[in-house]
């Protein structure tokens, strides 16, 4: 029988090259370089906020279609820090001059929304079990990101430390290795394949990617990454 530890071992160590493309991505760098035009970052709060409203739905489904399994609370802890970071992102979006109206009119990109569509995918056609290894892999380098991004924009771009709370949310997520490797375990258990799993956490990361290459060429940058 597949141990989700072992899995989570395997795909940590096959993901690692990507992962260390996404954390040392070039937009990043010029972020904390202050080299990012101050507007550019217009794009990223819209980009988000059509991220996260498609995250809620598609979570928001997996739920239901899982509401008899014990991957439950898990999947609500999810619906809920989802919830949590669109709350969160308003006072980002002020702080650079948006308001509701903008980021809802605001166009999402392809390769920045192609995460959020595989995300949809997944809670149309997915398990439980290969949503929690995808975010249990993607949220590390995500959060990392997070957190040298608040302090790019205190430090470069005079944002307050309540202007960036969406970025400190992520930032500071709690550990949540131990519950999500029950619901990969359960998944395995109940037959869900390894290869899927597998591929998607490997698909959401390239889709990760895909986002800081979108924002990289929002900014200027080209997308490079």
């Amino acid at each position: 029988m597949a141990d989700a530890r072992q899995l989570l071992e395997q795909l940590r160590a096959d993901l690692q090259p990507l992962d260390e493309r996404i954390v040392r991505h070039p937009y990043l760098d010029a972020l904390e370089a202050g080299q990012a035009p101050r507007t550019a970052l217009r794009a990223f709060a819209g980009q988000q906020y059509h991220i996260l409203t498609s995250d809620l739905g598609s979570i928001a489904l997996l739920v239901s279609r899982h509401a008899a399994l014990p991957s439950r609370p898990f999947l609500l802890n999810l619906l809920q820090g989802e919830a949590a970071a669109l709350g969160a992102l308003p006072a980002f979006a002020a702080a650079l001059g948006l308001g509701p109206a903008d980021l809802e009119a605001s166009e999402p990109r392809p390769a920045g929304h192609a995460y959020a569509a595989f995300v949809a995918w997944l809670a149309l056609y997915g398990s439980d079990a290969e949503l929690a290894a995808a975010f249990l892999v993607n949220f590390a380098a995500w959060g990392a990101n997070c957190g040298r991004l608040s302090r790019a924009l205190q430090a470069r771009y005079d944002l307050a430390k309540p202007d960036v709370a969406f970025f400190d949310l992520f930032a500071r997520l709690p550990p949540f290795e131990a519950e999500a490797l029950a619901v990969i375990q359960g998944g395995l258990d109940r037959g869900t394949p390894a290869a899927r799993i597998r591929r998607a956490a490997r698909l959401l990361q390239g889709y990760e990617l895909m986002f800081w290459g979108a924002m990289a060429e929002a900014a200027g940058l080209g997308g490079s990454g």
